[in-house]
Parts: C-alpha cells; structure tokens; sequence
C-alpha cells in the first residue's frame, strides 16, 4: 500500500481538487537529479529520506527470506531463525508507516517514493510471507501454486493502487479516505496465525488441518486456502477499508 501518493499532491497548500493536475516541486526536482545527474552516487543523492526509510522495509522483507532460507537449509527442529523470518516483519510494517509519516512532515514526496513504496511492501507482505509458509510446510506442488496465487494478488493490488490512487477521494490533509481491497501489510495477521502455530510445534507434518490428496498429484494442505482467500480480498474493488 502507498501512502505517499496522495501526500505529495498538498505540497505547498495545493488543494484536493488540483491534485490530479499539479506536480509537487518536491517531485519535480527530484526527476531532474535522476535525468540529469550521472555522478557518483546521484541516485542516493535523489532520494528523499522517506525513501530511505522505505528502503528499511524493503530491507526487512528480504532478510525474512534469508532467514526461512537459513531455516530450510538447517536442522528444521532449531526454529531460531523461523522466528527470526517471522521477527522481521512487524518491522517492515513499522517502517512502512514511518515513511508516509516523514514524507507528509516534510512535505516531500515523490513518483519513486510511491513506486519504492509498493516494491517494498510486496517484498516483505507479499512473498516473504509465502516463503515462511513454505518454510514451515507448505511444500507440495499445489500449495505452491496457491501461495503463488496469494503473491500475483498482492503484485496486483499494489499495482492497482499506483494506477487508480488519484482517484480514490481525499481527506482535508490529501490523505486517500480508504483503501480500495484489504490492504496488503494485513497479511501480517496470517503471519500472527503462523507464529502460533511455530510456538505450538504445529508445522511440517503437524500443520493445522493435516494433508488431503496425500502421494498424489492433488496432495495440497487445505488451510493454504487462507492465503487464496486474503489474497482475493487484497484485489476486491467492492471493500474499502477506511485509513487510519
């Protein structure tokens, strides 16, 4: 989810309804550094702090891979670095918020903070979550497809967002009024689900639910379903979630 889109449209006092036509000075200059500018480190040089801190959130999404990865490849009954996957998260969603927080404060936001903004989060809400799912036992080929369903919804919605968020009404700050489809850090509550069932031992052969079709094509965990679903609540256009 980008909260920075619609951030950027009041910079300098500009009203809701000239959103959709004014580019914020803030985002023009920085356009122009990433045209012009072909120094040594002009990218960094481009990047507005809030883009920094959305950097984090990326950050934490990819070491939450790395650590299902260490967890696959070590003993899987040493669940350290499984909580560790799971551990990062919550930061990522913590630095996902700061980021609209500082650009508003600042009055500084950008085309490249909304597109950092929504790659980041489909990193670390998106498919670091499927790979502690597959960490802990999701793995037969038909759950694999279903998480990579629950991935491409995800990938989707934020896509969606970047292309329809001029249009989602604003608040007298120019905050968009709701998100359009759950939005995508709320797959930190399957994330909680799995956690619980990390501190109850409930993984691999234990998973919740058992496996149906078992040595077949077919063989799937059925509780997979859950991220189907959250997924298709994710791309929905009928639910609009308020924002905080």
């Amino acid at each position: 989810m980008s909260k920075r889109t619609s951030s950027a449209a009041t910079n300098g006092g500009i009203s809701p309804k000239e959103t959709t036509e004014v580019i914020p000075a803030s985002e023009d200059k920085q356009k122009t550094l990433l045209s012009t500018d072909t120094g040594h480190f002009s990218l960094i040089r481009a990047m507005h702090l809030a883009d920094l801190i959305t950097e984090m959130n990326g950050l934490c999404g990819v070491m939450s891979l790395f650590s299902s990865m260490r967890y696959c490849l070590g003993d899987p009954s040493a669940t350290g670095n499984l909580w560790a996957a799971l551990g990062f998260l919550p930061f990522g969603l913590f630095f996902d918020f700061l980021d609209g927080k500082v650009a508003r404060w600042r009055k500084k936001s950008s085309m490249m903070g909304q597109e950092l903004d929504s790659l980041a989060d489909l990193i670390s809400f998106g498919v670091s979550p499927a790979i502690v799912a597959f960490a802990i036992g999701f793995r037969t080929p038909l759950d694999h497809l279903c998480l990579a369903f629950f991935v491409l919804c995800g990938l989707t919605r934020l896509a969606r967002f970047n292309v329809t968020a001029n249009d989602i009404p604003k608040d007298a700050t120019g905050k968009a009024a709701y998100f359009e489809g759950t939005p995508i850090p709320t797959t930190l509550g399957l994330d909680a689900l799995m956690a619980w069932w990390v501190s109850q031992g409930w993984i691999h052969d234990a998973i919740p639910g058992g496996v149906w079709f078992a040595d077949s094509i077919f063989e799937v965990h059925p509780v997979v379903a859950m991220f189907m679903i959250h997924g298709c609540l994710m791309t929905s256009k009928s639910i609009h979630v308020p924002k905080p």
